[in-house]
């Protein structure tokens, strides 16, 4: 009897388990993803604390190694992540060359508080439509809004490696 009753417990365990699993669905997956590289700390980083009161002269500052500055890459993923939303929101691309190395150099310290509000806008906007999505539209999209989440965290990464460098960066947010 005892074995009976430890193979149900066992097997009520394990199914109830496995439903919390597979209720997950695609929708919150990849607005787990974005939000997570955006601004819902989790096990790393988002983009939103990587940026926390970085100044116009930070975002400027290159150690002369070839590594981009803070303001560069924040510029770079505004680039991407902004294109990106037009094409979810059905607009045409906007005229491009094709050379990454430009979504770099764009940046002007000048508008740096502008780059950081407009990134975080464009953040949002992006799970906004993800959230709204019908099943159909969601899985067209799915890999798109995979690859902006890996390539906000990796970015992120970078911003916070060179915030490390120029010793402006505050291990109580999160990576040591």
């Amino acid at each position: 009897m005892k074995k009976i009753l430890t193979i149900i417990s066992f097997l009520t365990i394990f199914i109830g388990a496995s439903q919390v699993l597979y209720a997950q669905t695609l929708k919150s997956v990849l607005l787990e993803q974005l939000k997570t590289t955006h601004n819902k700390k989790n096990w790393f980083v988002p983009v939103n604390i990587a940026l926390e009161g970085v100044t116009a002269e930070q975002a400027m500052w290159k150690d002369n190694s070839g590594n981009h500055s803070v303001g560069q890459l924040a510029f770079h993923l505004l680039f991407w992540n902004q294109r990106q939303l037009e094409v979810f929101k059905g607009n045409k691309e906007t005229n491009f060359s094709g050379n990454n190395e430009e979504t770099f150099t764009a940046f002007d310290k000048n508008t740096w508080t502008q780059t950081v509000a407009k990134l975080d806008q464009v953040l949002t906007d992006i799970e906004k439509i993800v959230e709204s999505a019908d099943e159909t539209k969601l899985k067209s999209m799915a890999e798109n809004v995979s690859n902006i989440s890996t390539h906000n965290a990796y970015h992120t990464g970078q911003i916070i490696f060179v915030r490390k460098l120029q010793k402006s960066w505050d291990p109580e947010k999160g990576v040591k």
